[in-house]
């Protein structure tokens, strides 16, 4: 699945009231980039991670994420030097729309650096961010458990001190670029006794001693799987910031990226309100194309109305996410979780509408489906949303 460059939609277009001038030069950078994120179906679903992480390096997409670090001068457009929420949005709305699993790489690559830039000694910084912007390097975020989800605090993964170093032991599932990664973050409680106060945060490479990698067979080509800890021994130096501060990192890192997470799906629903016009302007039933089909004008009218709605909430969270406003959580919480609802109703009406041929293996359509699945699932699902979101109206009203 990928989008022409030419039909790349990009919020700037029609929102201009949450973009300054940097935006604008990074929304012409995106739209300039965007035919390197063509779909190939040729090799291994690994393969064609690798492919994406090459088209993510040559597109010089990654140092959004890493500004402070960018490889070169120029490499962020309009000059930016912090990470710009706002700005990562428009990456994801582009690659949401062009290539969802380059969008899942990206996305990851955030979160696996942003905890380095956070709490990394100014050692762990000059070894990995300049690398991550570049693509040299590829992070994974390991947190999830096979008994810790969304309740991150029960995590069972350890970490015990060993001279000046640390042994890890436990499991993490469901990790993203796993097969890609060169290097994870790694949360483990180093202090069991203090429970959640007890998660640090470690800096842990691929083909460590003690460290087994497994691929899960999934729906989609994205690289997941499960890391196994067994005596994986670490330098002093793997600590990223002090013991106890994981969760911490943990919740500071979601928080940001959280918000994106909404843009990708408005990317995805646009590619599929984008090709089912196509679709039902072109397709004949009953002796007239299905544009002209009430019940289906019906249906086009709502899968605007979610991407619209969709957009000013994500954007509406991220511009106060760069501006630091404090009510950045529950804003988040909204736009993550009504972003991702609906695309899949958006994308749900796309496959309806495109009848046999929306179920057919490999169709635009088909392969949306599986990929906004995940979404409402990943980073918070919609259920912790909610509760987050009731939790602040609850504490209003009782302040």
């Amino acid at each position: 699945m990928s989008a022409d460059a030419g039909r790349i939609r990009l919020s700037t277009d029609d929102l201009g009231l949450f973009f300054e001038e940097r935006h604008h030069q990074a929304a012409a950078h995106l739209r300039s980039v965007a035919s390197l994120f063509a779909h190939d179906e040729r090799g291994t679903a690994l393969d064609r991670s690798r492919d994406a992480v090459r088209a993510l390096a040559a597109s010089h997409l990654l140092p959004y994420l890493l500004p402070s670090w960018a490889a070169s001068d120029g490499a962020v457009p309009g000059g930016a030097v912090k990470l710009d929420v706002r700005t990562l949005c428009l990456v994801r709305e582009l690659l949401g729309q062009a290539s969802p699993l380059a969008d899942s790489i990206f996305a990851v690559q955030g979160l696996g650096t942003h905890p380095i830039v956070l709490a990394g000694s100014a050692e762990q910084q000059r070894a990995h961010l300049r690398a991550a912007a570049t693509g040299e390097q590829v992070f994974g975020f390991a947190l999830t458990e096979p008994e810790a989800g969304s309740d991150v605090a029960s995590m069972r993964t350890t970490a015990r001190r060993d001279g000046d170093g640390w042994i890890l032991d436990g499991d993490k599932t469901f990790i993203s670029n796993v097969g890609i990664a060169s290097h994870f973050v790694v949360f483990a409680n180093a202090d069991p006794a203090a429970g959640k106060k007890g998660i640090s945060a470690f800096l842990v490479e691929h083909g460590r001693d003690g460290l087994t990698e497994e691929a899960i067979p999934m729906s989609l080509d994205h690289p997941i799987g499960t890391l196994r800890f067994r005596g994986c021994r670490l330098p002093a130096s793997a600590l990223l910031g002090n013991v106890g501060d994981g969760l911490k990192l943990a919740l500071r890192t979601l928080d940001t990226f959280r918000v994106t997470v909404g843009a990708a799906a408005n990317g995805m629903a646009w590619r599929a309100l984008d090709v089912t016009l196509e679709r039902v302007a072109t397709r004949q039933q009953f002796g007239k194309p299905l544009a002209e089909q009430q019940q289906v004008q019906a249906y086009l009218a709502e899968m605007a109305t979610d991407l619209d709605a969709a957009r000013l909430l994500v954007l509406r969270a991220a511009h106060a996410k760069d501006r630091g406003e404090a009510r950045l959580p529950t804003e988040a919480a909204m736009a993550k979780m009504f972003a991702t609802e609906a695309a899949q109703r958006t994308i749900d009406k796309a496959v309806q509408l495109h009848g046999g041929l929306g179920v057919t293996l490999g169709s635009d359509v088909e392969r949306l489906y599986r990929e906004i699945r995940p979404l409402r699932i990943y980073e918070g699902t919609t259920e912790i949303q909610r509760v987050i979101i009731a939790r602040e109206l609850l504490a209003r009203r009782g302040a």
